[in-house]
């Protein structure tokens, strides 16, 4: 009788594609990567047309002794590596590890790990895409120059142990980017406006927003302005001179990508991207469900297209209209591919069985695997159901020259909301708007006003650098993740509560890339590269031409970079310190934490404490010195040298000049002094600025 036997990358597969296949076939894993390039140099041969040099991955020796034991006694071997240009590449490691080039051998993918889509994948087999592998051996060896060619530029500069990536060091200088934005960013004040009605036989007060006139919108930037609108209102008439009724349609979501679970589990379920993928990778090799064995209860996870396959849309359809009834099942499909970029031809991520909810589930999954599989079947059910349904109505009520309006929507039909609550989207059910026409008498009580001021972009957290990433054309799916993972190992960015920060060594390595490397950060030529990777998987381009142009100028810079450091002394710098156990100066050293004060007698003396770097400026609490100091977390601020008897602090850097209007602290803001006091509004230029103008 013939013996099959299939290779796969995790034992966790292993068990569940067995019982699909039966006994004819043996299915082993490979456990990941059988082959990489060397660790200790760099493996591409850039004097022979660019040859990447692949080693056997130490510790994969006894697995590849056991597969080639199987291998012997098959008739034919399938490569079921995950269905992605890694796992190409994995497959295509695999046949010249194995050395299966003289038997039979096959790749085959599946997108779940159901029966059908493993025992279907058989009568699909085909032979190993090169061009996918090409694809991916390109992003390594581009990855690989760019690590081993810069990183130790960052030891020699800064430290040992730091590093420099393709899309990592692209992904810090957009987190730095926006920091530097919100440093320089200066609120404006702005006020809003409601006039207050009483309606006849109404009790609820009417709340209308001040509009601007018939034909403009306008806002208010000022109280002189505000109060300009309101005296020109006294003993105005209002009346209703327009209502609106109609219908407003919220169409179903898409169901998830990689990028988009990764930010809604962040948003709602408060996962890192690190945790959504491992949980995910977990929900998609299988689960041990009672009475059913190991199931894979989702498709694959990374992906960047959002179709769904034909069976499961009818799947969705019946499961939706026996449940829910004919009028929730949606229209056109609601799953399609994205741009050119979308990651082969994988699906949405989804249930591989609408049918097994999560309630049913409850008992076999961990709290977490039940809350992310939750959130993947809901989107999915809501993604194949019918829009919702709104009834709008919208008032405008004139007096003299000036407009207010009011709105209301209330839900008509809920359509896929039943199973995905969209909380940005929260109807407005005013019962009072509803019941206004235009020969509605309006009388007018009051004003109600209030002053704000304009918030600058906000701090990036691990949802919106992945969407920020995914809109810019950086990484793809299965980057993500590990590209925040590894800044934030790094300690370039820490988080804090949400928010992703960027700590001194963080500005310290992006300023050294964008002075010497300034096209691998460079948000554009690194979004071309990938567009050239996305053209060898498709057969278009050629692999080692992308690296052939892409190495020359890399090393031109390096060249060019270790010249110049060669000339930078990076000497400790002298404090004004005394060490209390020996009596020398103490000396300014910089650690993975940033810098700290340390006796130069190391290692006869060890003495070591925390700097404080003084800016000049008085403490306005208790006169004492006002220096940098970072959270926990690695977050700059400013305080006092007295901390914890004296607790002031600020985020902007404070100058030694106080508020001519309230006498608060003044602080630097881009090109700008501005009141520490939010609410008193003060700011003038910086003197340096004054001059120069």
């Amino acid at each position: 009788m013939a013996k099959y036997l299939v290779i796969v990358e995790s034992p966790a597969k292993v068990k569940t594609i067995k019982k699909f296949l039966g006994q004819n076939y043996e299915v082993m894993a490979s456990n990941g990567h059988v082959q990489d390039l060397p660790r200790s140099q760099l493996g591409i041969d850039v004097e022979h047309d660019f040859e990447p040099k692949y080693i056997t991955i130490r510790g994969k020796g006894d697995i590849l002794a056991s597969l080639r034991k199987e291998v012997k006694k098959a008739d034919k071997v399938y490569l079921a590596t995950d269905p992605d240009r890694e796992g190409e590449a994995i497959s295509w490691h695999l046949l010249r590890a194995l050395k299966l080039e003289k038997k039979k051998v096959y790749r085959i993918t599946f997108n779940e790990i159901t029966k059908n889509a493993v025992k279907g994948s058989l009568k699909k087999a085909r032979e190993i895409d090169m061009d996918l592998v090409d694809a991916q051996q390109a992003r390594r060896c581009l990855d690989r120059m760019v690590g081993y060619k810069i990183s130790p530029l960052l030891w020699a500069k800064v430290k040992r142990g730091l590093s420099a990536g393709r899309v990592q060091s692209v992904a810090l200088r957009i987190i730095c980017d926006r920091e530097e934005e919100i440093g320089a960013f200066i609120p404006e004040e702005y006020w809003t406006l409601q006039a207050i009605f009483t309606i006849p036989g109404e009790k609820k007060p009417l709340a209308a927003k001040y509009y601007g006139t018939a034909s403009q919108k306008m806002e208010i930037a000022s109280k002189e302005e505000l109060e300009k609108i309101k005296e020109s209102l006294k003993g105005a008439k209002y009346q209703v001179s327009d209502v609106k009724r109609g219908e407003r349609t919220k169409k179903a979501p898409l169901p998830f990508t990689t990028s988009t679970l990764q930010q809604e589990a962040s948003k709602l379920l408060n996962f890192s991207t690190q945790k959504t993928m491992r949980l995910a990778q977990q929900l998609y090799e299988g689960i041990n469900i009672k009475g059913n064995g190991t199931v894979g209860l989702i498709t694959y996870l990374r992906t960047d297209s959002t179709r769904i396959s034909e069976d499961a849309q009818k799947m969705a359809k019946d499961y939706i209209a026996a449940q829910y009834g004919e009028s929730y099942v949606g229209g056109e499909a609601n799953g399609k591919n994205n741009t050119q970029k979308t990651q082969d031809a994988h699906e949405a991520i989804r249930p591989t069985d609408i049918a097994r909810t999560p309630a049913e589930l409850k008992d076999s999954l961990s709290r977490d695997q039940l809350r992310l599989y939750q959130l993947i079947w809901r989107r999915f059910a809501a993604s194949q159901m019918a829009s919702a349904q709104y009834e709008t109505t919208s008032v405008k009520i004139d007096a003299a020259d000036k407009r207010f309006t009011v709105s209301a929507s209330k839900l008509k039909f809920d359509g896929f909301l039943c199973v995905y609550d969209d909380e940005d989207d929260k109807e407005e059910n005013n019962t009072l708007v509803k019941g206004i026409d235009i020969d509605t008498k309006l009388t007018f009580d009051c004003f109600e006003e209030k002053q704000h001021f304009t918030q600058p972009a906000p701090h990036y957290t691990e949802a919106s650098l992945v969407r920020a990433l995914e809109e810019l054309g950086i990484g793809r799916p299965s980057t993500y993740a590990p590209t925040i993972t590894t800044i934030l190992a790094r300690r370039y960015i820490v988080k804090e509560n949400k928010n992703l920060y960027v700590t001194e060594l963080g500005e310290v390595v992006n300023s050294i890339m964008k002075e010497a490397f300034p096209t691998i950060v460079d948000v554009n030529f690194t979004a071309t590269m990938e567009a050239l990777l996305d053209g060898i998987a498709e057969g278009n381009v050629k692999w080692k031409t992308v690296i052939a142009n892409f190495y020359p100028d890399l090393q031109e810079a390096v060249e060019k970079a270790e010249k110049e450091l060669e000339e930078v002394e990076i000497a400790d710098e002298v404090s004004d310190e005394v060490c209390e156990h020996c009596g020398r100066q103490m000396v300014i050293k910089y650690g993975p934490h940033g810098r700290f004060l340390a006796c130069p007698g190391f290692p006869e003396c060890k003495n070591t404490r925390p700097y404080f770097e003084k800016i000049g400026v008085a403490c306005p609490k208790c006169g004492k010195d006002v220096v940098i100091k970072k959270t926990k977390k690695g977050r700059k601020y400013y305080g006092c040298i007295d901390n914890p008897d004296c607790d002031f602090m600020v985020w902007q850097k404070p100058v030694n000049k106080k508020c001519p209007k309230c006498g608060s602290v003044l602080l630097e803001k881009g090109t700008k002094l501005v009141c520490a006091d939010t609410e008193c509004g003060y700011m003038e230029e910086k003197e340096a600025e004054k001059k120069s103008s």
